[in-house]
Order: C-alpha cells, then structure tokens, then sequence
C-alpha cells in the first residue's frame, strides 16, 4: 500500500525521579544523602532509510512512545536512561508540526529528533551543603514533549512525467526503465506514483516519476486532485505527455494549457521548471498530422523541445532520453558553478 501523508502523535519518554536514601553502613555514624538523579527519557526521531519507500506503516501507529527513564537509587546510582525510539521513513519525507516544515529528510541515513525526553529529576545527595546535612528535597523528572507531526513523502526524481489519464506515462515509464506500473485502457489507471530508473550508459542514469493523471479542476479536488503534484517538487525537468491520437476525443493543445493551469495552481515554482514536450501516440495518426503539426507549432513558440514519439512502439524515445540527459548534466553543472 502506497501512503505519502500520515499524521501522527509522538511522545518522548518521561523523565526518571531523583531519589531521597541515606547512606546506612555499618561503622559509619552518619553517612550522608546517598539519593541518585533520575534517568532521562528516551526521544522520538527519525531515519531516512533507502529500504522504506511508504508510510503505511504509520497509518496504523497513531501514538508513538519512547521509554521512560527510571528513578534514581540509593548508593548515588543514576536512573537507567529511557531507550530512544528510532522510526524509519523513506527518503524525502518531510516532518511538519502546527508551526510548519521541521525537517527534510533527503538522503539516506540522515536523522532528526523530533520529540525531546525529559531530563531526570536530581537526587537528595545533589541538595546537601555544609549548612543543610540531612536534605530530604528530591526532584520529579520533567515530562518529554509531546506533538502532533505530519510526515510527508516527496519522492525523489530527476524528471517528472505529467499529462492527462491514459496519456501513455506508464507506457513510457516501463519502456525507458524497469518499472512495470500497471497498464489498461481505462482513466486512472495509475494510482500511486511510479519511480523508474533509466539507464544512460558509462554508469549514468536519473530517475523518473510517472505521476497519477491530471484533470481540468485537479486543484478543486476533482479526480484524484493534486495530492500526488507534491511528488514533482523535488525534479528538475517536467515531460509533458500529451495524446496526440484522434480517438482520445480531446485537443492536444487544450490539454497541454489544462495542465499548465493545474501546476500553476498548485505551484508556480513547479510551473516555471525546465519542460520537454513530448507527442505521443503518433502511430495512430494515419495520413492526417494535423494534430501533431498544431502541437509542435506551439511548442516552437514557447521555445520548449519537442519530441513526437509512441511509447507503446517505443518510437523516437531513444533521442528524448538523451536529451533528458544532456538536459539534467547542464542543470547539474550550474548547480555545481553556484556552488564554488
């Protein structure tokens, strides 16, 4: 099961309490305050793991709890420390409170701890003085924070596929990678996000998100909405897929403006990323290219590369994945200049 968005409750363990003891031996008249400090309470975080790649398993783990510390002994002995609670996410989860973003977790092995133990309570030793002998103060341990957190999953992918249903993104996602999403001929056939790996050669390869079909109104909440577009936020590069085929009953120019206004309704930063055009089902067009003429036209326009392709024939994806790849080794090279 495929879950990108949990809301959950962590409780970081509570703090052990200081203890009041007196030291009794034999031969030591008056052996002194011997009450150990409380041990802390264990804190909540989280590890982006590779390995995980949904928050299922936090759908049904509403309360989370680290371990308590335990109070302090006699003999000056310390609480034992509460154990941690170490919880794994996936990488590029996100973790939002009440006052928004608290941590990005984008590579593997990174860590936050996002719910603080209490500190243990001190002892009835600690309060003893030259002019107080016999204390018999003792000390609660403090209570570990306690919050409401959001954990948001934002894949991460180089390029993402957007278009309307059945408009051949997990077609080309399987035939560029080894991805095998599943493909029928009815809408919404996709309804998790796929990531697939495609290989360049020389020991190259990006990764591409094939994201759930747009329609008109998705940021309204119509069809499956825009809770899957947080999935694209993280790319560099968008491919608009667009039916070109006159059996999906639609303009392409139409729905290549639908989608825009979507992204632009969800994001505007998301809207103003590189793009590449991509034509497919060419190989249903017969005689008239009418279609394809009109979309290209447009795309000449805009100063956006374009690419006629059919995903199904894996016609012309040879020259678009090449220049998915000159486009992400340019992007790269930029990031890599601001950087020095």
């Amino acid at each position: 099961m495929f879950v990108d968005q949990v809301t959950v409750t962590l409780k970081a363990g509570k703090g052990g309490n200081g203890c009041v003891s007196f030291r009794r031996e034999a031969c030591v008249p008056k052996g002194g305050p011997d009450g150990g400090h409380g041990g802390d309470g264990g804190s909540v975080s989280f590890i982006a793991d590779e390995n995980v790649s949904s928050l299922a398993y936090y759908r049904f783990q509403p309360l989370l709890k680290a371990k308590n510390g335990a109070p302090g002994e006699g003999g000056n002995r310390y609480g034992k420390r509460g154990l941690d609670l170490c919880l794994r996410v996936p990488v590029g989860t996100v973790v939002k409170d009440k006052d928004g973003l608290l941590f990005d977790l984008t590579a593997h092995g990174q860590e936050c701890v996002a719910a603080k133990g209490g500190k243990g309570g001190r002892g009835n030793a600690s309060y003893a003085s030259s002019t107080h002998q016999t204390p018999r103060e003792w000390q609660s341990g403090y209570p570990g924070e306690e919050k409401e957190i959001v954990l948001e999953l934002k894949l991460i992918a180089d390029v993402g596929l957007v278009g309307f249903p059945n408009a051949g993104k997990s077609t080309l996602i399987s035939r560029i990678s080894a991805a095998r999403p599943l493909i029928a001929d009815y809408p919404f056939t996709t309804l998790a996000p796929n990531l697939g790996v495609v290989d360049i050669g020389k020991y190259r390869s990006f990764v591409v998100a094939d994201i759930p079909g747009l329609i008109e109104g998705a940021h309204l909440g119509q069809g499956l909405g825009i809770r899957f577009l947080r999935h694209i936020e993280r790319t560099k590069i968008l491919v608009h897929i667009v039916d070109v085929s006159p059996y999906s009953g639609r303009d392409p120019l139409v729905d290549y403006r639908v989608i825009m206004k979507e992204l632009e309704a969800f994001s505007p930063e998301v809207a103003a990323r590189p793009q590449v055009l991509a034509a497919n089902k060419v190989d249903l067009l017969g005689e008239d290219k009418t279609r394809l003429a009109r979309l290209r036209k447009m795309a000449t326009r805009k100063k956006i590369p374009f690419f006629a392709i059919s995903a199904i024939k894996s016609e012309g994806l040879k020259p678009l994945v090449g220049a998915l790849a000159r486009a992400l080794e340019r992007l790269g090279e930029k990031d890599r200049s601001r950087a020095d």
